[in-house]
């Protein structure tokens, strides 16, 4: 989108013109919904991320600051709100093990193959620990200090739970596609 147009659309946003929220939401709403599914046991939960997040969104856009992308200031409040939304619905559980961190070695193996539905469906078959410690490294990009903090965990339990994810991933992938080790 043309910077030009994203501001003026990101001013009306501020003074509350429904028609600018609506055409914000159509712009984003495809892909935060997928950052969503990423974070949700379901579909439901997802649409009530969704929800939450445009409501965040319409509610602190005045707090944006032109200096970053516009996208990637949305991603982070639904990231957050989806972190927010296990937090308060006790949905995770995070154990600690860091031996079993230090004890498996991480095979690279390619995931090409897969389409986006295989892997969603892995992933939300995934408890929300490693899947949430598994998005905000391997895709969101957040050091395993930055995890630990969003999370409330120590850094140890990310190391653990990104491990524990991979090997869940890869077994998964493997016993679809009937890889041999």
């Amino acid at each position: 989108m043309d910077k030009k147009i994203e501001q003026e659309l990101i001013k009306s946003c501020i003074r509350g013109d429904g028609k600018a929220q609506k055409r914000m939401y159509d712009l984003y709403s495809k892909t935060m919904f997928g950052i969503c599914l990423r974070y949700s046991n379901n579909y439901d939960d997802a649409k009530d991320i969704l929800q939450e997040g445009f409501i965040k969104v319409f509610t602190k856009i005045s707090q944006f600051n032109s200096s970053g992308a516009f996208e990637g200031w949305i991603r982070k409040i639904f990231v957050n709100t989806a972190l927010e939304h296990y937090r308060n619905n006790k949905l995770h559980q995070y154990d600690t093990d860091v031996e079993f961190a230090n004890d498996n070695p991480h095979d690279d193996f390619t995931i090409e193959k897969m389409s986006q539905k295989e892997i969603l469906e892995i992933l939300n078959n995934m408890s929300p620990g490693f899947r949430n410690v598994l998005n905000l490294f391997v895709i969101e990009g957040y050091s395993h200090a930055e995890i630990s903090e969003l999370l409330g965990i120590s850094e140890g339990t990310s190391k653990s739970q990104l491990s524990r994810a991979r090997v869940i991933l890869k077994q998964e992938i493997l016993k679809r596609y009937k890889v041999e080790k």
